[in-house]
Parts: C-alpha cells; structure tokens; sequence
C-alpha cells in the first residue's frame, strides 16, 4: 500500500460501499447497549468478590477510591469493555470492518504504537516527578505487584479502548457527516471533556488532550499514535499515584492546568516532530502487509 493509497481517516466511513448516515449511530447506541450489559456482569461479579460495600465506596470517595486494586482494576475493565462492545456492534451492523476505526491503512500497527509510547511516556514521567518535588508529596504510597501490572497492562487498554471510541466512532462519525475533519476533531474533544467530570479547568485540559489525540489520529491516519501519547499520559499518571507522588482528584488546580498544559503541549510538539521526521504517518497497517 502506497502513501497515494492511504485514505483520510476521519472521513473513512462515507469510503465503504454500505455507507448510510445513519448507520453509525446504530453501532453507537448498540456499542452503548453492549458496553452496559458488560459493565452490569462486571458490577455482579465484583459485588460477589469484594462486597456492596465496594460500590458504596466508589459513588461517594469520587477518583481517590480508585487508589485501591480492585477500584482501579473495576474502573479500568468498565472502559475496556468498550473494544468487544465496538466489535459486536460493528459484526451486527455490517456497514464497515471493525480495522476501520482503528486505521485506514489497514489494521493496527503495534510497532507504530510503541515506537511513539516511549519518547512521551519518559517525559511524562520526568516531568510528574518535577511537578511533585515543586509541589509536594500529595499522594500516598501504596505500591504492588498487582498495582503495577494494572498501570503496565489495564491501563493501556483503557486508553485504546477511548480512541476507539472517541477517535475512532465518534469522530469518524462527525466527519463522516460534515465531512470537515478540522470540525469533527473539534466536537469530539468537548464531548471528550464533558464525559470526564472534573472541574473547569480539568474539562478544558481535557478537551485540549482530545484536541491533540484528534490530530495525531487524523495525521497518521490511525488511532496508534494517538493511543500512545494518551497511554502514556495515563500509564505516567496511575505510575506516580502508586508512587505516592501525586493523588487522583477531580478538582484540578490552577498550577496544575498550567504545569500539565505546557509539558503537554511540549510531549505533542515533540512527538508530531519526529513523527513526520521519521515517516510515522505514512507507515501502513500490520494487516496490509
């Protein structure tokens, strides 16, 4: 597959022959439906393991309650059965594969996920640990073996299984409706925020990250190298809270949204440098070759 061959991905939906309008909203509510009834056998197994008591804890300790194995392993696995959701959903409508909303280079290319995990996750990490010594030690430290392989295993596949909906459903939607990619990224990036639920502050660092994962995602055509960088400001995040070095808090500070915006900012300069430098968006899918 050529560079000429590779299609714009967030108008790739209205490409496939079965294309209709409304179709992506059939896979969106049937995602939604699917998403539900996993989460509900989630929540029936965990009441079984760990107790009522465990939800009781999650609905009022807000994102601290988190701070626990099972909270984190729960929260994490309730995002992550959004990936079979989209797959089923996909099966059931037939509009378009399911590799489409992952790329329009044909499938995943993992060896493009990690090369662009590396660089931002190195600098997050660096830059959290700065931010905790000009702050102070918030958090508390809690670290084991169990916790460590959540942020090394769930936590990546919490941030895929979001570009997959975020990026790949609903902003392949939008744009596949205006198609005006520049519009869809922008819209996808406020629902992006106001599904989070933190403060004012949070909500628009939140929708400027949605604004970058966009743009990464339509650059490269794919949602890898915007997996990557959202892995790796989540995976750095769940890493420090253990750590004790930060705390997980809905209500984001001031010096926080500052100091966060501009590694952020410096993290996505650097990786669409050497992205284009080094023909990351021109690689095609593992399934193309």
């Amino acid at each position: 597959m050529s560079d000429e061959e590779i299609s714009e991905y967030i108008t790739f939906g209205r490409t496939f022959e079965k294309y209709k309008w409304y179709k992506p909203i059939l896979v969106f509510i049937l995602t939604m439906v699917f998403a539900l009834i996993l989460n509900g056998i989630l929540a029936v197994i965990f009441s079984q393991i760990v107790g009522l008591d465990f939800f009781d804890s999650i609905v009022n300790g807000g994102y601290e309650a988190m701070n626990t194995e099972a909270g984190q392993i729960y929260s994490d696995l309730g995002i992550i059965v959004l990936i079979p959701s989209l797959y089923l959903a996909a099966r059931i409508v037939k509009d378009r594969p399911f590799s489409s909303y992952v790329s329009s280079r044909g499938g995943w290319n993992y060896k493009l996920y990690f090369k662009a995990l590396i660089i931002p996750f190195i600098i997050f990490m660096i830059s959290g640990i700065i931010e905790a010594a000009m702050g102070g030690f918030q958090g508390t430290y809690h670290f084991s073996v169990v916790f460590l392989l959540i942020c090394l295993i769930l936590v990546p596949l919490q941030c895929i299984a979001e570009e997959y909906l975020y990026r790949g459903l609903i902003m392949q939607t939008l744009g596949s409706w205006s198609n005006i990619p520049v519009l869809a990224i922008i819209i996808q990036s406020v629902i992006f925020a106001v599904s989070h639920g933190y403060n004012s502050l949070g909500n628009f660092e939140i929708f400027f990250g949605g604004l970058m994962f966009g743009f990464l995602a339509w650059k490269s055509n794919g949602i890898e190298v915007s997996s990557a960088l959202h892995t790796a400001m989540n995976m750095s995040i769940a890493l420090l809270v253990m750590f004790g070095l930060q705390s997980s808090a809905t209500n984001i500070t001031l010096f926080d949204f500052a100091y966060a915006l501009v590694f952020e900012v410096i993290v996505f300069l650097i990786v669409y440098y050497v992205a284009a430098k080094t023909d990351w968006f021109g690689e095609i899918g593992e399934n193309s070759k």
